[in-house]
């Protein structure tokens, strides 16, 4: 309880021990007998608080008459008496009536004095009363309390009727404090709790993506309570309060205030605001927000004064823009006009003394605001859906009573028993009731609030008149919203009806990072994230790296899995060149059969003799050696593919620059070095030579797999997009000492064969020779150049391409011409043939 509240309460219990308040002789109000008393706690008149420095009570019949306070009363008489008659949907407490005593609590010290009533009440016993020469010591004591009908008239009764335990259901009382079980234990209510309508604003807000607001909230404890948890939750939800006001309660000095509020709307620049304000409130806010031309926006209302008519029944109101509100769930009470009908012929025919239908009327109750119920009926009350709608709240309420007290007397088997029922012990029935009225579900949660959620509701103008639209609904458990956005008429009446926006900054293109400008995050710019960051949605505001096996491109929102680049098996270009290595190993066995089978002929001889078939079987290897190219690389493949294919291909390149060196030396330099050239030829020099390069060649592969071992790798680096699968360290200093000294073999390869072009013709092989080396030289080359600009499949099969070129490069240099003269031209493969050419050679130097 508050320190006003406190102040209220003891001042007021002070006044009952000094005897100036006499309950008894003031009267009780509009009262019905019965077996069981129900208080209802109803305004039935607008007044405004006294500004005093001790807490005073506004006369109620000097109030404006509230002809909503009117129908709440109506309801629970004609709850009551569907009950006492069994007329209702259902069937309850047969035997047993009803009764009820109604309280007017124009303000918050009614209120008060009315529930200092009702604890009186429940200390009254006979032998006291008759010591006190009470006669009416009979008075009931409530079992349960209907009431009040606003949060702040509400606290300070919750907090007593608790501590008693005196069940209190209230109809119009949604502060979220009030679901706290241990300071409120006896309250319960049949509207929803501002919890829910908290919810339902913020999700009403995330489905027009409305995320730069104003709020605004009235200054009592429903307005402060509700602002202080919306402004609490909206950040969660991406949403930014650009301004936040207290509407005071009006008054003289609050003018500037109020003006000061609307002032602060316009230049946030903000396009919706939410105003969690009771109706009593906001009906003196929106003059100043007409007064200042304030157009085109959208406001967010409570249940408390969206669906009100006092306040769409402002003056000029309909230039505010659009109002979207939340309103308590619609069910109409079959008979409840009729009922009230009724209630305005009666209200014709009797006076303020009479008595009708049971209903008696004191007069004269100054502290209990005793009022002539038949005097307002006069009034002639048009009833609204706002009306109807808490009107059955109450008859809910009315009807949760009945449902414990049915299930108190036991009921169920035809008779109740006739017996006391204590406020606490109805309060544990209350807890446990379950029921339906029409199609609406009856019952009460842990906290004592009913799990039911709302209606969301448009203001339709047709010029000055405004009529209530259903466009939605809201869901608590689980948490759904629907809304018909079709439905609802906006300020902008253009063809297409476009939602208006009320943001700081617009949404940033796809992929582009939040950079904010300022304390709100919804104020911010845009920056496109790099390549191979993304953007994640729960992280506006960074750029996040992909993984090592990931790429993005400039601007994403996700990260997409490498292609993996090698060159497969089961690839087109793969199953062509493996064609084109069949192709040369039959070309290589062929030529090593043809070779061996004349072995002896003078044509096998001058190409080399056993020579040839070691080149052959290097040739061999060295296409072999393709094969570790395709699919995805090993360790062993790895070692392999270039080990393989420099020794071999070395061993080739060596014995065709000493089968080119000594048909040199013997056409050129035999005279000149004749000791040197018969010495090194006789003692194996040509074998020696060749297994010493080959050793070199060996030998140097042989380190660079020890020291630098090459093994699968990804490269991640050459592309973004993609992963190389490759072998590690394929261009080391140890593997350019390789290459180095393959290119310097070749060189000397070309050489000694380009000195004997002019040699005889059976042992001139310099033409074909030198021009394989071009070509084996040529496509290395241009392996390299596309090895440094791409690493694809194609790059792959480049390599492959390459070593096989060269492999063919060398069969068709070297051993097809000699192939061709000893399959097409026999005549060419004698002694006496090559005799003639060195003879013919020797006269043409002479």
């Amino acid at each position: 309880m508050d320190l006003p509240g406190l102040l209220s309460v003891g001042w007021l219990m002070l006044q009952l021990a000094d005897g100036k308040l006499d309950y008894i002789s003031q009267g009780q109000g509009m009262q019905l007998q019965g077996d069981f008393l129900l208080a209802g706690l109803f305004p039935l008149h607008y007044t405004e608080e006294l500004r005093a420095a001790f807490p005073a009570l506004s006369p109620c019949n000097e109030g404006k008459i509230n002809k909503h306070g009117f129908y709440l009363l109506q309801a629970m008489r004609f709850a009551v008496e569907e009950i006492n008659n069994s007329t209702g949907p259902q069937a309850l407490l047969p035997g047993v009536k009803l009764g009820y005593q109604m309280y007017d609590i124009c303000s918050v010290s009614a209120s008060m004095l009315a529930t200092l009533d009702l604890l009186e009440q429940q200390h009254q016993s006979p032998s006291t009363a008759e010591t006190e020469g009470d006669t009416n010591y009979n008075r009931q004591k409530a079992v349960a309390v209907i009431g009040p009908d606003s949060s702040s008239k509400t606290f300070t009764p919750a907090a007593l009727l608790g501590a008693y335990l005196v069940p209190q259901i209230s109809y119009e009382a949604s502060n979220e404090m009030l679901s706290n079980k241990n300071i409120y234990p006896a309250f319960l209510r049949t509207i929803p709790s501002d919890k829910n309508q908290v919810a339902a604003m913020i999700q009403l807000l995330r489905r027009f993506n409305w995320t730069w607001i104003a709020l605004l909230g009235s200054d009592n404890s429903y307005g402060l309570a509700g602002m202080q948890s919306l402004f609490k939750q909206a950040p969660h939800y991406g949403i930014c309060i650009a301004y936040q006001g207290v509407i005071p309660s009006y008054g003289d000095d609050t003018f500037q205030t109020m003006r000061n509020i609307v002032e602060s709307i316009q230049k946030t620049k903000v396009n919706t605001i939410v105003v969690f304000s009771s109706k009593s409130k906001v009906r003196d806010f929106f003059p100043f927000v007409i007064e200042q031309n304030v157009t085109g926006k959208v406001w967010i209302g409570t249940e408390d004064w969206s669906t009100s008519t006092l306040i769409s029944g402002i003056p000029g109101i309909h230039t505010i823009g659009t109002v979207l509100g939340i309103s308590v769930k619609n069910e109409s009470i079959s008979g409840f006009e009729e009922f009230g009908r009724k209630v305005a012929e009666a209200s014709k025919q009797h006076t303020d003394t009479q008595e009708v239908s049971n209903v008696t009327v004191s007069s004269g109750n100054e502290c209990l605001q005793s009022v002539d119920l038949y005097s307002l009926a006069r009034g002639k009350f048009s009833l609204e859906k706002y009306d109807i709608t808490s009107s059955f709240n109450v008859y809910k309420a009315v009807y949760a009573v009945a449902h414990a007290l049915h299930r108190a007397l036991g009921c169920d088997s035809g008779e109740c028993q006739r017996k006391t029922v204590y406020p606490w012990e109805l309060l544990w029935w209350l807890k446990e009731v379950q029921f339906y009225l029409g199609n609406t579900s009856v019952h009460f949660d842990m906290n004592g609030d009913p799990p039911t959620g709302y209606d969301i509701i448009c203001w339709a103008w047709r010029g000055t008149d405004c009529s209530i639209k259903e466009v939605g609904s809201f869901s608590p458990d689980p948490i759904k919203l629907t809304v018909d956005a079709d439905r609802i008429e906006w300020h902008d009446t253009g063809a297409s009806k476009p939602v208006p926006l009320s943001i700081c900054s617009p949404p940033c293109p796809r992929g582009h990072k939040k950079l904010l400008t300022g304390q709100h995050t919804c104020c911010f710019d845009c920056q496109a994230c790099p390549s191979a960051t993304f953007l994640n949605i729960s992280e506006s505001t960074t750029c996040q790296p992909c993984l090592t096996k990931e790429w993005a491109p400039p601007s994403s929102v996700q990260c997409l899995n490498r292609t993996v680049l090698l060159l497969a098996w089961d690839a087109p270009l793969s199953i062509a060149l493996l064609f084109f290595l069949a192709a040369c190993l039959l070309m290589t066995s062929s030529a090593a059969i043809i070779l061996l089978l004349n072995l002896n002929t003078p044509v096998a001889k001058s190409a080399g003799g056993r020579t040839c078939l070691l080149m052959l079987a290097a040739l061999t290897a060295a296409a072999m050696s393709s094969l570790c190219h395709f699919g995805q690389p090993s360790p062993l493949t790895c070692i392999l593919k270039q080990l393989l294919f420099i020794f071999s291909f070395t061993v080739c390149l060596a014995c065709i620059t000493v089968r080119s060196l000594q048909v040199v030396c013997i056409f050129k330099f035999s005279s000149k070095l004749p000791p040197v050239y018969d010495k090194w030829a006789k003692n194996h020099g040509p074998e020696y030579t060749i297994f010493l390069v080959s050793a070199t060649a060996l030998l140097i592969s042989v380190i660079r797999v020890v020291v630098e071992a090459p093994q699968p790798s990804q490269d991640l680096d050459f592309y973004k997009d993609s992963i190389i699968l490759e072998c590690s360290n394929t261009l080391s200093p140890v593997a350019g000492l390789e290459l180095a000294y393959v290119s310097l073999l070749s060189v000397l390869c070309f050489s000694f064969s380009y000195m004997g072009k002019d040699l005889p013709a059976n042992y001139n092989e310099a033409k074909c020779v030198t021009f394989s080396i071009m070509v084996y030289m040529i496509s290395w080359m241009s392996f390299f150049t596309v090895y440094f600009i791409s690493r694809g499949p194609f790059t792959k099969a480049a390599h492959v391409f390459a070593i096989l070129f060269s492999v063919v490069a060398f069969l068709g240099g070297y051993f097809l011409p000699k192939m061709y003269i000893i399959a097409l031209r026999p005549q060419m493969n004698t002694n006496a043939h090559f005799q003639n050419c060195i003879q013919m050679y020797t006269m043409s130097k002479q």
